[in-house]
């Protein structure tokens, strides 16, 4: 079954019992055991879960990428396996199926389908009803202060429990479309490790090959000034807010998704980068967050946040752009990125890097070459990712459709 008809069909008339998902499932928030405590953390082998793992490995885990000891362990409980990790603090709604036992941090809460549900929920449903629930967490966020959804309010949440047997049909369905959408992003990632390759293959010479300066030698950083997510409009002054560095923005940009109003810049004097400028990010969750690179292009400025820096050097912008995503830039930066919650670098540390310094003219073949790559690897509207994108949509356009069973009536 593949067309929406099919799914009409097979959905037509199918009986459901609505229950709230705290009677389905045990709800609970995840914890992080104390940091200070070296041994809980050295040599640990049960699998400890957050957000990275999931932007950086998918929806489906066997595995994290930290590891606690059993001393960690409150009460010496793991949560169960096939339970569900989703986000109820600032990024709302991210949310991952876990196929062994593990912990989670507390921006985390876990679904763990009850003892006496288990023979009536197949796991991979609630998995995939956890896409609806996603959206309905970002609708019922607190209306106050930092974004948080409470377990209690998630309790609350109505589930549609249809037979095992439509449950399983649902499943298998989505399963066809994740594993088809599952072998082009593996062959997207072949590509972009043979980009990665050829990229740090490109920036690297020999030290007689060329003139060595660093950055701070070469050009000047310049950290942009503070403005918020709630002063951002949908026209005026273009801006880049740090957190799109990571969403939006690749090796260059020429226009902006969002803008600040024209009182704001001059109120409280927002700084500009211009043409030919590169925006580097200079704060985030993790080590591997900073320092990303994007060559400003457009014609007029474009105003930064102050968790970015940029760049004004006589180097081709996109040339260093490409640099900023190199094995040795990162290497260098890493011991100036000072670590906590938020990590960061500045403008010093920055300055310190090496950077390998060709002729213009090198500089633009090597940027000729690199875009070539850039494109068949990160462009939406060409091959592969435009696949994916595709199938994506598709994916998402029967989940939902799939997913979509009619509540009750409410009799007054």
């Amino acid at each position: 079954m593949s067309s929406g008809v099919s799914i009409k069909k097979l959905l037509k008339d199918v009986e459901v019992e609505w229950k709230q998902l705290g009677e389905v499932c045990e709800v609970k928030n995840g914890y992080t055991p104390s940091k200070s405590k070296k041994e809980y953390w050295k040599n640990g082998f049960i699998p400890w879960f957050r957000m990275e793992d999931i932007r950086k490995n998918g929806r489906i885990l066997n595995d994290s990428i930290q590891h606690i000891t059993s001393m960690a362990v409150k009460s010496g409980k793991l949560f169960p396996k096939n339970s569900i990790i989703i986000s109820t603090t600032a990024t709302i709604g991210e949310h991952a199926l876990i196929t062994t036992e593990f912990l989670c941090n507390q921006q985390l809460t876990v679904l763990s389908i009850r003892d006496s549900f288990i023979k009536y929920v197949n796991y991979k449903y609630l998995f995939y009803y956890s896409f609806v629930l996603s959206k309905w967490c970002r609708k019922n966020v607190n209306s106050a202060g930092f974004p948080l959804i409470g377990t209690t309010k998630i309790k609350s949440f109505q589930i549609p429990i249809p037979s095992l047997k439509i449950q399983s049909e649902i499943v298998r369905m989505l399963d066809n479309f994740t594993e088809l959408a599952a072998e082009l992003s593996a062959e997207l990632s072949a590509r972009k490790k043979q980009y990665s390759y050829y990229r740090d293959k490109l920036l690297s010479f020999e030290d007689n090959e060329v003139e060595w300066k660093s950055l701070g030698e070469v050009g000047e950083f310049i950290r942009g000034k503070r403005f918020v997510k709630t002063d951002i409009i949908s026209e005026g002054i273009p801006c880049i807010h740090y957190g799109e560095m990571y969403t939006h923005y690749g090796i260059w940009a020429n226009k902006t998704k969002s803008f600040v109003s024209n009182e704001l810049v001059v109120n409280k004097k927002l700084r500009t980068a211009e043409k030919d400028d590169v925006v580097l990010v200079a704060a985030g969750e993790t080590i591997e967050d900073i320092g990303l690179g994007t060559a400003w292009l457009g014609d007029e400025g474009v105003v930064i946040h102050d968790a970015c820096f940029f760049y004004k050097s006589p180097l081709n912008p996109k040339y260093v752009a490409y640099f900023t995503r190199t094995r040795q830039f990162q290497k260098q930066i890493k011991k100036h990125i000072s670590s906590g919650k938020i990590s960061a670098i500045n403008a010093k540390g920055l300055s310190k890097t090496i950077i390998p310094i060709p002729s213009q003219e090198e500089q633009a073949r090597i940027v000729a070459i690199l875009d070539k790559f850039d494109t068949l690897t990160n462009s939406i509207s060409e091959g592969l990712p435009r696949e994916i994108e595709l199938r994506k949509k598709q994916y998402e356009y029967y989940r939902d459709l799939l997913l979509n069973f009619p509540k009750p009536e409410v009799k007054a």
